[in-house]
């Protein structure tokens, strides 16, 4: 099994980023994004919210999309063909699905 890999928050924009998606979508405290939307066959930015609960937040299907990008444009060397998590609390981004984080 691959090492698990961290793209910490080394960057202001990076850590206002962690921020502003907080703000954006109240009670999230992870997001999982990645290109890979249940609902298309082709890569399409998608974005998973979860709360300190271990449970999915609704998103409409504008903020799937920009928190998505938002990401994927401020870490664009990460490894985009899997999924990451980002903690808006400490702004690191994992690889990983938002399930991963259940049980915290």
């Amino acid at each position: 099994m691959p090492k698990e890999t961290h793209y910490p928050a080394t960057s202001p924009s990076q850590q206002r980023l962690a921020v502003q998606l907080a703000d954006m979508i109240p009670g999230a405290v992870v997001i999982s994004v990645s290109l890979a939307d249940p609902r298309r066959q082709w890569p399409h930015p998608y974005t998973v919210a979860i709360d300190a609960d271990g449970e999915q937040l609704p998103l409409s299907r504008t903020t799937t999309k920009v928190a998505a990008r938002w990401v994927l444009r401020t870490w664009p060397n990460a490894d985009w063909t899997r999924p990451h998590t980002l903690d808006l609390r400490t702004g690191q981004l994992n690889v990983g699905t938002a399930s991963a984080v259940r049980g915290r």
